[in-house]
């Protein structure tokens, strides 16, 4: 039960003046400041976390294990976005947002009480479990509880619930482990929830309880949850593989290809990976955008600390406006008037993303200032928000009721395993050219033995090609 994407002459019908004219609006208050909080928690957390992480893992004796404890959250989140896809389609997403909450937190504890690296990377995997269960819900309570009209003013403001955290969560979380430890930024965030829940759950229970009209109560679809199984595991693998470059780590990457590759396949829309038109375009589209600028946006930073002599601190900070550019960029998608215009800007999006990262590594002559590469992502997160929040709104339209989770679930994968894929390519790349040789800045801002420059070169230039591939793709979200 597809909806077809307004032609660019089409007019968007004008909302009754005795409905409800916003998400802030009394209908909808309620429920709309409980779901931003939550993902403002969620953001806080993203944000806090790996500032503390390096310190965590040193005191634990664990730097050996240091990526694990992020590809550990990764791979559970795979499985809890594909289990919160049935869960949500058949009870309704209450009880998938419930249980998120509460595994989230309690990995939260589990890692900030943690006397062992194993034991803080379990913490870090049900953590991820719960984030995984969350997410997804959160986007089938959109899909229930809102008209459409307003969809993507609630979606705007789920990206700016990213901003203040990605600016005081940093900050924040590096005077709380140098003052009290690294296990208070872990303990002290699951105290955030109680308000988000108190608030949001009656609120959800009344608007989204419940199954969907149009869904048949059944049980769960296990080969979907044994798909979900392999596609965490093989991409558990994976990144084992990748982390342990030896002849001997072969054979776990070949068979986490052989568990990934048959799952993706089966979870994602049918014709993803060709572009087909509609739904599986939106779903591409969603992974290309985040997986080439999260890709990208990784390296910035080392760039500017050893090639350009940046402190960390500076480096990080070039990126800080990024936050409201890219909120900005998601509140001009949410207008009414720009509805029938959303696929041009989406395209247009593409084509600055694709730009921003191919400015990036300009200041590796030294003669260009470094604020350029700040405007220039600035320009980039702004293009970012113009897409992945449409492709939100995109998806939702382009969804039955009953298939809202599960479609949710698909796009979640897709970004997700876009940037594993592209930053193990990107990180492939840059090691290959030498990057793997990181030396302190000398006083005059060079590295005496530092990375070589064609390195992050051979990361920018590629990412922005698959942006700008992403562009082409803009032109295959409308069905025929």
């Amino acid at each position: 039960m597809a909806v077809l994407e307004p032609r660019d002459t089409d007019v968007v019908p004008s909302v009754p003046s005795d409905g409800p004219t916003g998400v802030l609006s009394r209908p909808y208050r309620a429920l709309s400041i409980g779901v931003v909080s939550v993902v403002l928690v969620i953001a806080f957390e993203a944000t806090a976390v790996g500032t503390a992480m390096p310190v965590a893992a040193r005191e634990l004796d664990g730097l050996s294990l240091y990526a694990f404890a992020f590809s550990g959250y990764f791979t559970t989140s795979l499985f809890g976005m594909v289990l919160a896809g049935q869960w949500s389609d058949r009870s309704g997403p209450l009880a998938s947002l419930t249980c998120g909450i509460a595994a989230f937190a309690a990995g939260l504890l589990l890692s900030g009480t943690a006397g062992a690296m194993w034991l803080f990377i379990l913490g870090r995997a049900v953590q991820g479990l719960g984030g995984g269960l969350v997410i997804v819900a959160l986007y089938v309570v959109v899909s229930r509880a809102y008209p459409e009209r307003l969809r993507p003013a609630i979606l705007a403001a789920f990206a700016a619930g990213w901003v203040v955290p990605s600016v005081v969560g940093p900050l924040a979380a590096g005077v709380v482990t140098e003052h009290l430890g690294w296990r208070w930024v872990f303990i002290g965030i699951p105290a955030l929830v109680v308000f988000p829940l108190a608030l949001a759950l009656p609120q959800i229970r009344r608007r989204a309880g419940g199954p969907a009209e149009e869904a048949v109560a059944a049980p769960f679809d296990t080969r979907r949850i044994r798909l979900a199984l392999g596609i965490s595991i093989g991409a558990g693998l994976l990144q084992y593989a990748a982390q342990d470059v030896r002849w001997a780590s072969l054979a776990p990457g070949v068979v986490g290809a052989a568990l990934l590759v048959p799952a993706v396949l089966r979870l994602l829309p049918r014709g993803t990976y060709r572009a087909a038109r509609g739904l599986p375009s939106v779903v591409l589209l969603r992974g290309v955008a985040a997986g080439a600028f999260v890709s990208a946006e990784s390296f910035v930073p080392l760039m500017l600390v050893t090639q350009r002599g940046l402190s960390p601190t500076l480096a990080g900070s070039s990126l800080a406006a990024g936050g409201g550019s890219w909120a900005l960029g998601s509140y001009l998608q949410s207008r009414p008037r720009l509805e029938p215009y959303r696929n041009r800007l989406m395209t247009l999006g593409m084509i600055v993303v694709a730009a921003a990262i191919a400015t990036a590594p300009s200041v590796l002559v030294h003669a260009v200032p470094v604020w350029i590469l700040a405007v220039a992502w600035g320009f980039g997160c702004f293009g970012m928000g113009l897409v992945i929040s449409s492709t939100s709104v995109l998806l939702l339209k382009l969804s039955a009721p009953e298939e809202a989770g599960a479609n949710s679930a698909a796009l979640q994968i897709s970004d997700g395993l876009a940037n594993v894929v592209l930053l193990a390519a990107g990180g492939a790349a840059f090691a290959a050219l030498g990057g793997g040789t990181v030396a302190a800045p000398t006083a005059l801002g060079a590295t005496a033995e530092g990375s070589h420059p064609a390195a992050f070169a051979a990361v920018f230039l590629p990412m922005a090609a698959v942006a700008l591939a992403g562009a082409w793709v803009t032109t295959r979200l409308r069905e025929r």
